[in-house]
């Protein structure tokens, strides 16, 4: 197998495995953990459970920004090396992978806005 296959294919597992964690965090009944919490009423315990999401929102989309933008920026140094003159549309695809940590933060506040 290539390297750069196996790595890849760790890289995929490692996000699936946190999207299921994710996932299996929010849609848990938020009642079944605090339970037997003295004092903790439905509404309190549903609205922790927002602010995980927000936070799984915000870093899981930076990390992928991150990811993307390492891979998107060197590729882009390497043909701004061969030609200059493509520095503009280079600009645009660094842009684009850095928008995948801006929409993680809008989901994480629209979310926040929610318990308000």
């Amino acid at each position: 197998m290539n390297n750069r296959l196996g790595v890849a294919i760790a890289w995929l597992t490692f996000c699936l495995l946190l999207a299921v964690a994710g996932t299996a965090l929010l849609l848990w009944p938020a009642g079944a953990l605090a339970a037997d919490a003295p004092g903790a009423t439905r509404a309190a315990i549903d609205s922790s459970w927002v602010f995980v999401g927000a936070a799984l929102a915000t870093g899981l989309s930076s990390l992928g920004a991150g990811f993307a933008v390492a891979k998107v920026g060197t590729a882009a140094v390497g043909a701004l090396a061969e030609k200059p003159d493509l520095f503009g549309r280079l600009l645009i695809f660094i842009g684009l992978a850095e928008g995948i940590a801006i929409y993680g933060l809008i989901v994480s506040i629209l979310m926040l806005n929610r318990l308000g």
